[in-house]
C-alpha cells in the first residue's frame, strides 16, 4: 500500500530565523496518530538563516542523521567533534546514553537547507558517537546510492545502529529505477525536487512523501528531473 503525504500539508513552524516543516510529531506539533513510521521518528525539513542555529542542547537514545541540501552546517559536540557538513556529505550521531551538540549556519550570507531524521535505535544505552562521511554525487545519477546503512556501511556509507538503509537518487526525466526489499518491510520515500511516479500509478511532487507497506517491488519513474530519498525500514 502507498499512502501519500503531500508536502504542503506538513506542519510548518516559523521562528523567523528558522523555517521548519515537520513530517511527524515534533516540538509544538503533536498528533498521536502521526508519531512514527517503523523506527523513523522524526523527518524535519529545516531552513536556517545565516549565522543562526541551535545552541548546545542534549539528546539521548536516538540515532540522528543530517543531510544538507544547500549551504553548510557547523557541528560541535561534547565528544570533541567540530565539523562542517555540506551537500555530498552525511552526518550520523548516536545520542545513546547522552550527547550535547550545537548546529549553526556558519555563512554570513547564505541560508542552509537540511533534512534531519531521527531513528529509534536497535538498543538502549549505546555509547555516544559521531560519524561524517562523503559520498560521490555523480553516483546518484539514475540509481539509488546508499548513504547510511547498518548492512552496507563503508567508506562512503555511514553506519547506523538500526536495520535501515537510506538512499539518495538523482533521476533524470523519463528514467526509472526499481527497488526491491523483503516481504514485511517498509519504505519511506521523500521527493526533494521534481516529480516521480510510483508503480505507474501514484504521482509525487516536490516535498511530497509516501509511506509504503506490503509493496516489496517499487518501480520509480521520473516525470521530470528529480531528486529523492528512499529509506528501507523494518
Amino acid at each position: 500500500m502507498i499512502h501519500v503525504y503531500p508536502g504542503h500539508k506538513r506542519f510548518q513552524s516559523n521562528h523567523g530565523w528558522l523555517q521548519s516543516y515537520f513530517s511527524f510529531s515534533f516540538a509544538e506539533y503533536f498528533d498521536r496518530n502521526n508519531m512514527h513510521f517503523g523506527p523513523l521518528r522524526v523527518f524535519n525539513d529545516d531552513i536556517i538563516a545565516p549565522q543562526r542555529g541551535f545552541g548546545a542542547h542534549p539528546h539521548q537514545e536516538m540515532e540522528i542523521v543530517t543531510v544538507v541540501l544547500k549551504g553548510q552546517l557547523e557541528h560541535h559536540d561534547n565528544l570533541g567533534n567540530h565539523r562542517i557538513i555540506s551537500f555530498g556529505e552525511v552526518q550520523r550521531m548516536t545520542a545513546g546514553t547522552g550527547i550535547v551538540h550545537s548546529e549553526m549556519n556558519p555563512s554570513a550570507t547564505e541560508e542552509v537547507n537540511l533534512l534531519q531524521l531521527w531513528f529509534l535505535p536497535e538498543a538502549r544505552g549505546l555509547t555516544p558517537s559521531y560519524e561524517q562521511v562523503s559520498y560521490d554525487i555523480q553516483k546518484m545519477k539514475n540509481r539509488l546510492l546508499p548513504i547510511v546503512s547498518k548492512t552496507q556501511a563503508g567508506n562512503e556509507v555511514a553506519y547506523i545502529h538500526q536495520d535501515i538503509t537510506m538512499y539518495l537518487s538523482n533521476l533524470e526525466s523519463n528514467q526509472h529505477v526499481t527497488f526491491q526489499q523483503q516481504e514485511g518491510r517498509r519504505i519511506y520515500l521523500f521527493v526533494i525536487e521534481g516529480e516521480i511516479t510510483l508503480n505507474d500509478e501514484t504521482i509525487l511532487h516536490r516535498r511530497d512523501a509516501a509511506r509504503i507497506t506490503n509493496t516489496p517491488i517499487l518501480h520509480i519513474t521520473a516525470k521530470a528531473d528529480s531528486q529523492f530519498m528512499l529509506i528501507d525500514l523494518p
